[in-house]
């Protein structure tokens, strides 16, 4: 039977809050080594922000990412998110078409976990599937 996201998930969600400063969120990337944090308020998602997102619209524009809050910048349309109850495989190929490497859990409207590529390339039966949603961001970049 094909494992369900809540079995490989990470609990331990790092994440901020809409109203924090990008240095704030860029600073939580770099102390943990992602490239993206989910934005949640009272434990429901409200968006993502990625470094690139800090780049392209707060550095670039020039903006002060000491004062410009993350609701400024983050995504919040379209948001892209998996259940625990999905499959893991559902979930790579979900991973590899939206081209992202972080993939937020939402039950009942709480992010209740996070899922990174890393994650399923630790699963044997799941580094086929990791190495094709890798390919397939790196490949549109």
């Amino acid at each position: 039977m094909a494992q369900t996201l809540s079995q490989v998930m990470s609990q331990n969600v790092i994440s901020c809050s809409p109203n924090q400063t990008l240095k704030d969120a860029a600073q939580i990337m770099s102390q943990h080594n992602i490239g993206s944090l989910p934005v949640v308020e009272d434990g429901q998602l409200l968006g993502m922000i990625t470094d690139r997102d800090i780049t392209l619209r707060s550095t670039a524009k020039g903006k002060d990412d000491d004062t410009t809050t993350v609701a400024e910048c983050m995504t919040s349309h379209s948001l892209v998110y998996g259940t625990p109850d999905m499959d893991v495989h559902e979930a790579a190929h979900l991973m590899s078409d939206q081209q992202i490497r972080r993939l937020p859990v939402v039950d009942q409207d709480r992010v209740v976990g996070i899922v990174a590529l890393g994650d399923l390339a630790t699963e044997d039966q799941y580094q086929n599937e990791a190495g094709e949603a890798l390919s397939g961001i790196s490949s549109r970049h």
